[in-house]
Formats: structure tokens, sequence, C-alpha cells
């Protein structure tokens, strides 16, 4: 009983120990130096913040390519990595003659795009026709829908009529009405949360009516403003938004068959408030400026490629500017570009509030604040329409603007710019050089 209490005491005293270590500051300044680190090739890059904590940090390597430096100025003072060559290496980082961490590098080639900014119209048609309700017709038996008796669900999207393939709404009709009129039913396939599914459908006309119905509110296409976020002018590949297309009715996200993207122009602005996010007006038709067309639609934006033979400016930032990684943007003052009239390109300030490194792709990875007085007064802040404008930090695309805090309209999201350049298809990591190789 007594070596238990012993032993009981001396774990306690342990727990207290590890926890007292965890409080301490020094543990907690080498838990923050990274074990990997991503740079690009030919950039100077912060490998570590010196701390008093910490000691006089160095960095050394065996490899000949990483050149080190060790900065001082009022705002801080680091050890950065300048390569010269790319490849992966490893690092040691210093106190002294005591090695303090290890720390992986990864070299890679130095990515540039041309930053965006310009207001676009976005048009989408859909992979099929998509359910968005239910319609109820007023037959001798009363008031019935054959879809829903069918069993098809809003949101559902309509992909095959009797194994023919269906895109647009136009099709619809003359299987419907053949249909009816020989009292059969219809073989349609749809596809619901990624499962493709089977259903019979029989439709009904309406009393004193000749024609036949499905009893379903059906669309096959989508549109609204937003804007570009860069492009690449060797590949044509471009990225908008920064954030996936939903259904305004089913609130789902819109499987794009395909689609464009079309110059437009701020008409008006109806100001943000709390509770009320507010938007720009914009005008766009067929007979405009097509830029380019649309083939993915992800929670990251719209991605397509360039067909305009017309150079895309900003007048602001036309040439090919690099991009940051999430582990590279910081917080502080940054510049967006957007449009808040006609089709003019502008830049305002905004502070990035937090930016998270990220490891794998994630949505809302940036906390920014809309700071320019300008912006504020003519927009109230952040706006519907404003999604894609690029954000800018030290001569850097670092990401895009896709939400507005509802309660905060000079507040939102972005996302990080290496997760669009992914979508699109542009390689930031360097694998295509590295099997030319």
């Amino acid at each position: 009983m007594h070596s238990e209490q012993i032993r009981k005491v001396l774990g306690t005293i342990l727990l207290v120990f590890v926890i007292g270590i965890g409080f301490c500051k020094p543990v907690h300044e080498w838990i923050n130096i990274p074990s990997q680190v991503v740079v690009f090739e030919g950039v100077e890059q912060q490998l570590v913040k010196q701390t008093p904590e910490l000691g006089s940090l160095t960095a050394h390597t065996n490899q000949s390519h990483f050149m080190f430096n060790e900065v001082e100025h009022e705002e801080m003072a680091a050890v950065t990595v300048l390569a010269q060559g790319q490849g992966d290496g490893e690092v040691t980082i210093q106190s002294g003659s005591l090695p303090v961490k290890k720390m992986d590098v990864k070299v890679l080639p130095e990515v540039k795009v041309v930053p965006g900014g310009q207001s676009i119209g976005v048009k989408l048609n859909t992979d099929g026709v998509l359910v968005v309700g239910h319609h109820l017709i007023q037959t001798e038996d009363g008031e019935q829908s054959p879809g829903e008796i069918a069993g098809i669900l809003v949101g559902d999207m309509i992909t095959e009529i009797n194994g023919e393939k269906i895109t647009r709404m136009s099709q619809v009709a003359t299987f419907v009405q053949e249909a009816g009129e020989k009292g059969e039913k219809l073989d349609i396939q749809v596809k619901r949360d990624q499962k493709t599914i089977q259903k019979k459908l029989k439709p009904l006309k309406a009393k004193g009516e000749s024609s036949y119905r499905l009893g379903l509110y059906i669309r096959d296409s989508a549109a609204g403003v937003g804007t570009l976020t860069f492009f690449d002018p060797k590949s044509k590949k471009y990225g908008a938004l920064g954030h996936v297309i939903s259904d305004v009715d089913t609130k789902k996200p819109i499987v794009v068959h395909d689609g464009q993207i079309i110059r437009s122009s701020v008409t008006s602005i109806e100001k943000g408030s709390n509770g009320d996010p507010g938007e720009k007006l914009a005008s766009f038709s067929d007979q405009r400026h097509v830029l380019g067309s649309i083939t993915k639609n992800s929670s990251f934006g719209i991605f397509g490629e360039l067909t305009t033979q017309k150079q895309i400016k900003n007048d602001l930032h036309d040439q090919e500017m690099p991009i940051a990684l999430s582990s590279q943007v910081k917080e502080g003052p940054a510049k967006i570009l957007t449009v808040v009239e006609g089709e003019k390109v502008q830049e305002y300030d905004i502070e990035i509030v937090s930016s998270t490194p990220q490891k794998y792709p994630a949505t809302k990875g940036l906390v920014i604040k809309v700071t320019d007085k300008n912006l504020i007064e003519a927009t109230g802040g952040i706006v519907q329409g404003m999604s894609g404008s690029p954000i800018i930090q030290d001569g850097k695309i670092v990401g895009a603007v896709t939400h507005v805090f509802v309660n905060d309209p000079t507040s939102g999201y972005g996302c990080h710019i290496e997760w669009m350049l992914q979508e699109a298809g542009i390689d930031i990591y360097g694998k295509n050089d590295a099997k030319a190789s």
C-alpha cells in the first residue's frame, strides 16, 4: 500500500513536470520550428525566426546550392535560405554548436501567372437536366406529380431518357409527349450523390390540356457574376471565383457539362451591411466578348481555358507574377484587384488577419479584412460578385477572395492560390520537370 502511494506521488510529480515543460517558452519556440519547408528556386525565404529563448540560430547543410543568410532588422530577425537549384535537402538548425532541429527543405521551380481582377459573367450548362422542384398536375384523379410518384428527388440530375443522353431541356418534351400518348413509362436515369439510379415515370396530362408533363421543374443552365483570379499565358488555363457554384434552389454544386466566361460590366453595387452581404450587379450577353470555356466547377472555383485571341489586361499588373504557397503567406497588409464600376480593375488595401499553412487542399485558408476607405465607401466591404478577386502580398499572388462574413461585410475568407492552380491543372510542384529529366 505504501509503495502504491509512492508511485502515485511520483506519477503526479512527473505529470506536473511534463506540463511545466509544455509551458516553457524555449520548448514552444522549438516546437514552432517547422520540420518541413517548401521554397521556390531563386527566391529567398525564411527558415526560422531568431528568438532570445533559443539563442543565435544558424543553418547548416551539405547541399551546395543552398545559401543561408542571417537577416536582422527592426521587424524581424531570421535565418533565410536561397536555393539555386531544384531538389530536396536536409538542413540542420543549430544554436551555437548545439543541433536544435533537422528540417527537410524541398525546392520547387518558381511558378508565375498573370493576376486577374476583371469582372466576368459566368454561364454554366449542367451535365444533364437538374431537378429543382416538383410540380403538381391537376388530373381527373386529383393533383399528382409523376416525378414525385416515380421517386425522383429535388437535386437529382436526369442524364438519360430511354437510353438517350440528355444534356438540354429541349430534348425532354418529345420523349414525354410520345410516352404519354402511348400510355408508356419512361426509363429515366438520374445521378444522385455520385450514384446512378434507374427510375420509371409515367407522364400525365392536366384536365383540358393535350400535352403531357413530368411533374418536375427542371433546369439545364445557370448564370452569375464573379471575378477572374489568374491565367497562365502559356497554357491558357485560368481560375476564377475561388468557391463552388451551387444551384440556387437545390443548394448543391452544379455538375458542369460545359460553359463560358464572358467579359462583363459592373452597373451598380448593392452595399453590404450587417446581415446582408450585398452584391455587384453586372451586365453581359451572348454578344459580349467570350473569354474562355468552363470545364470544371470545384470547391476552389471554376476552371477552363481561355479562348479569346485578344490579350486580357487589368492595366495594373499585366505581367506574370510569382505565387506564394500557403506556408509563405504572412499576416499583415495586402491588396486585392477587383471592379466596382464598369470594367475598370482597381487595387484596394486589405489586411490578412490570419493565414493557415495547409499541407492538403482546403478552403477558407485565409481570413481577410478590407481596410481601404474607398472600397468600404463604394461597397461596404466584400460583396457577392467579388469572389475570385486576387489577393497580392509582397509582389506575389497569395490567394483569392471567397466569402464574406454575414455579420461583418468588411471581413471574409480567402483560399490559397496553390489549391486553385492545382485545380486548374497547372504544375506547381515540378512533377512534369522531374519526369522529363
